[in-house]
Parts: structure tokens; C-alpha cells; sequence
């Protein structure tokens, strides 16, 4: 019983820090374009992430529970659960400090961790090539919101051209919520399912990835709560920290965060969609000239990045090894 409750506390705290890290930086940024509804951000962004896992399948939440470590032997879901506690504390302490960090990096992190601390096998090589797409796609996000945006000033104005900007923006944000929920988003997915899966069947490996609609429809109210908790906060980091967004800068941003993301998740691999938001930012102000970005935000974000692997690994090693020791 205590571990259910524990697990079922940890995946309600999970999703609730998800909203409030990954929900406000979707919602906010697609705020930041003029006249664009925020009932109709969070609407589409609630709508296409519940929907989204049952049209294109839950590969990536596998990753999580399959790839990373031997999680289905005995003692894996405890495992899991140290890796998800030392992510939300790692998390929650950066961006205590005002550096704002990656939750997929660090329960990557933390769970690698944990598995190798708790003597579970650890398969490095399916670790190392999602830490490596990982680290490619902000990559590919720079470069695709640095050509989007020089692209987008060659395009000629016209009468209805803040139509066609307005159209392209709603295109560009409905895509890239269905991103999220086909890739960073379904960390929570797997998170909740071995939460399920315990309170089923006890503490032992964790099991396979189901999405009951019940649970799916809580998941996402409390994704949408805690996205509300701290919308203001991220939407101004991501307008004044970052850059001075313009409407083409916030479309060429979500169409390149978009590519990323979608390229990774042809591969089976997590990547942040924070990151990936961030770098297309960053890159398509950057196709207006280096002074449109303000580097000091820059460097603040990528400090925390560093920071957030090696910290969440050497953590989720310790609480393995405590695991052991019980």
C-alpha cells in the first residue's frame, strides 16, 4: 500500500511539474502571437495531447521503461521511481535558481542512474544514442528556425499577408502540440503507467505501457494545470529572456521545433521540446542579425543543460545504490 501511494504521488507531482515546465512553454510561446486566443492554445494543446498517443502509438514512453535499463527485472519499478524523484528535485532546484532545464534530460538521467546504483543492466549503447539525439535536435531546432526565419522575410507582403501569417501560425502550433504529445509528452505516459501498473499488480519490474482514456483524461487536466501555474512566468522568459520575439519569428520558431522533434521521434527517442522551442527562438531571431538574441539567456539556459545530465545520473546512482542496501 505505501508504494502505491508513493508512486501514485510521484506521478501526480510528475505531470503537475511536466504542465508547468513543458505545457507553459508550448501555451506561451504560441501567446506571444498577436491576437491568438488563449483558450484556443490551451484547447487545441489539451485536445491533440490526449488524442495523439491513440492515433500514432506510444513508442517513445517505451523508450523510457524499455531501452534505458533492465527495468522489467525485479526491482526495476523502484528503480524507476528514484530516477523520476532525483529529475523533478534536480529540475525543480535549476530552475529554483533561475536556470531553466530539460525534465526529459534529467529523468534520462535519473533513470540511467538509478539502474546502474540498483545493479539492474544498463544498456549504454540505446542510452548513449538517445542522449546523442538529444543533444542533435535543439541542434537541428537552431538551424531550422535560423533558415525558416531568413526564409520568411524574403516572402513578399500583400494585402492579406497577416491572414496567411495568422493561418500559418495556427498550422504551425497545432503541429507542434502533436510534436509533444508523439515524443517529450509521453514521458509522462510512461511515468503514469507504472504508477498503474504497481497499484495493480505490486512492487516488481515495471510492466508494458497501457493508456486506459480515464486515466489519459486526468493525466492531461493536471498537464493543463500546471501548465496555468506558470504561464506567465515561462511566457515572459521565452519574449524578453531569450529574444524580442516578432508573429514570423514565433511561427518560423514552432515549424522548426516542430521538424526536430518529429525527426526524433521517427527514431524511437525522447528529446525536449523545451529545447528544441528554445533553440528555434533563438535561431530565427538569429537570421535578423546576432544582436537580436539576448546571449545572456542563452547562456543561462545551456549552463543549466550542462549541468542537468551528470547531476541527475550521479543522483539516481546514489538512490540505486540505497536501493540495494534496503
Amino acid at each position: 500500500m505505501g508504494w502505491t501511494l508513493a508512486f501514485a504521488a510521484v506521478a501526480i507531482l510528475f505531470v503537475l511539474v511536466s504542465g508547468a515546465n513543458d505545457g507553459a512553454t508550448l501555451i506561451g510561446l504560441g501567446l506571444r502571437f498577436p491576437r491568438f486566443p488563449g483558450w484556443a492554445a490551451a484547447a487545441i494543446l489539451v485536445v491533440v495531447l490526449f488524442a495523439v498517443p491513440y492515433l500514432l502509438g506510444v513508442t517513445v514512453a517505451r523508450t523510457f521503461t524499455e531501452r534505458l535499463a533492465g527495468l522489467g527485472t525485479s526491482g526495476g519499478a523502484a528503480a524507476f521511481l528514484v530516477g523520476v524523484v532525483v529529475a523533478v528535485a534536480v529540475v525543480a532546484v535549476l530552475t529554483g535558481r533561475g536556470l531553466p532545464t530539460s525534465l526529459t534530460l534529467a529523468v534520462i538521467g535519473g533513470i540511467g542512474g538509478a539502474g546502474l546504483g540498483a545493479g539492474l543492466p544498463v544498456s549504454w549503447t540505446d542510452l548513449g544514442a538517445v542522449l546523442a539525439i538529444g543533444a542533435c535536435a535543439p541542434m537541428a531546432g537552431l538551424v531550422l528556425g535560423y533558415l525558416l526565419g531568413a526564409v520568411s522575410r524574403r516572402v513578399p507582403s500583400y494585402r492579406r499577408m497577416s491572414r496567411l501569417v495568422s493561418g500559418t501560425h495556427l498550422l504551425a502550433y497545432t503541429a507542434q502540440c502533436a510534436a509533444y504529445a508523439l515524443n517529450d509528452g509521453q514521458k509522462m505516459i510512461a511515468v503514469v503507467s507504472v504508477a498503474v501498473g504497481v497499484g495493480r499488480g505490486g512492487l516488481g519490474g515495471v510492466g508494458p505501457i497501457e493508456v486506459p482514456p480515464a486515466w489519459m483524461a486526468a493525466l492531461v487536466a493536471l498537464f493543463l494545470a500546471g501548465a496555468l501555474t506558470s504561464l506567465i512566468r515561462v511566457g515572459g522568459r521565452l519574449g524578453r529572456g531569450l529574444v524580442i520575439t516578432r508573429p514570423l519569428h514565433i511561427v518560423s520558431a514552432e515549424a522548426a521545433a516542430t521538424g526536430a522533434v518529429l525527426g526524433s521521434s521517427a527514431l524511437g527517442s525522447p528529446v525536449s521540446m523545451t529545447q528544441s522551442i528554445t533553440a528555434g527562438v533563438v535561431g530565427s531571431a538569429a537570421s535578423e542579425g546576432m544582436r537580436r538574441v539576448r546571449w545572456q539567456g542563452v547562456v543561462n539556459v545551456g549552463t543549466a543543460w550542462l549541468v542537468t545530465l551528470p547531476s541527475s545520473m550521479a543522483l539516481g546512482c546514489l538512490g540505486g545504490l540505497a536501493l540495494r542496501l534496503m
